[in-house]
């Protein structure tokens, strides 16, 4: 089983570690040099010989970097998966969606999703559409923010987000990749199982470490001063379900909450020495 992956960031690494250890072979590529990895404009040889193929690269005003550069296909090809976003949802007021909700974009970096979604989802193979919602884990959490003195603790009262773990993200792809399915299309939400307001998880994560939260921050009194990316992200306020996902692929959360990804990036982070120790 040979998987490339379009793109080794933050979830790409932790997918290609998880794959490994399950008894992939993985190439990715990258952009920017990164030891290891084959140069994003020299992967065709690497798309021939793969038979599972995940790109975790968004799309641009120009359409999705990888559709627009290489044509997928290969002899042993019969995978693919795309990491998209919850952002497809768009605004629903509050309310829940599921895997089976219509995609309403509100915004134009959500219809580039939903446009670069179907273009993979063309593709002659099983595939799979994984739908993000916030990311999270180790060096990039509620933690980091307080020790870095850059912490919000923003209220608005009823406006809640999905999060999800990156080790849970690399569990539901790596399970997803050893099915047998036919070719087609599948919408996976990867999302906790608890929305929660932005203020609570950074309550949790302070008490977690013995320090005062920061002050509170009307979301009004705070607005002016966001960036435009900040204020997309607190214009669309939706509940997204995951049961479906779950059990399609067979699997339960590591982390079915923010309380328990926390507990476990603050053990590990004191394990090494990378979080700020109690009452810092």
């Amino acid at each position: 089983m040979r998987l490339l992956i379009f793109g080794l960031g933050y979830c790409g690494t932790a997918i290609a570690e998880r794959a490994r250890d399950t008894g992939f072979s993985v190439d990715a590529t990258s952009r920017y040099g990164a030891s290891g990895c084959i140069p994003f404009e020299a992967a065709q040889d690497e798309i021939a010989k793969a038979t599972h193929i995940l790109t975790t690269a968004p799309p641009d005003e120009n359409g999705d970097p990888v559709l627009r550069r290489y044509a997928i296909d290969g002899p042993s090809l019969r995978w693919v998966g795309y990491l998209s976003s919850t952002v497809v949802y768009g605004n629903r007021d509050g309310g829940w969606v599921d895997e089976d909700t219509p995609p309403a974009p509100t915004q134009a970096r959500g219809i580039r999703r939903v446009e670069a979604e179907n273009a993979w989802a063309a593709l002659p193979f099983a595939v799979d559409i994984f739908r993000l919602a916030g990311i999270y884990g180790p060096n990039r959490s509620a933690f980091d923010d307080l020790r870095a003195g850059r912490a919000r603790r923003m209220t608005k009262p009823g406006h809640c987000f999905g999060r999800i773990h990156r080790d849970d993200i690399a569990r539901a792809v790596i399970a997803a990749m050893r099915q047998d399915r036919a070719p087609g299309r599948r919408d996976l939400n990867l999302t906790d199982d608890e929305p929660s307001e932005s203020a609570a998880v950074m309550t949790e994560a302070a008490a977690l470490l013995g320090v005062p939260p920061p002050p509170a921050i009307a979301f009004a009194d705070a607005f002016p001063t966001m960036s435009p990316m900040a204020r997309s992200f607190w214009a669309e306020n939706r509940k997204v379900a995951c049961a479906k996902t779950k059990a399609a692929l067979g699997i339960e959360w590591l982390y079915p909450t923010y309380r328990e990804g926390l507990r476990a990036i603050l053990a590990q982070g004191r394990a090494d020495g990378s979080t700020v120790r109690r009452g810092d």
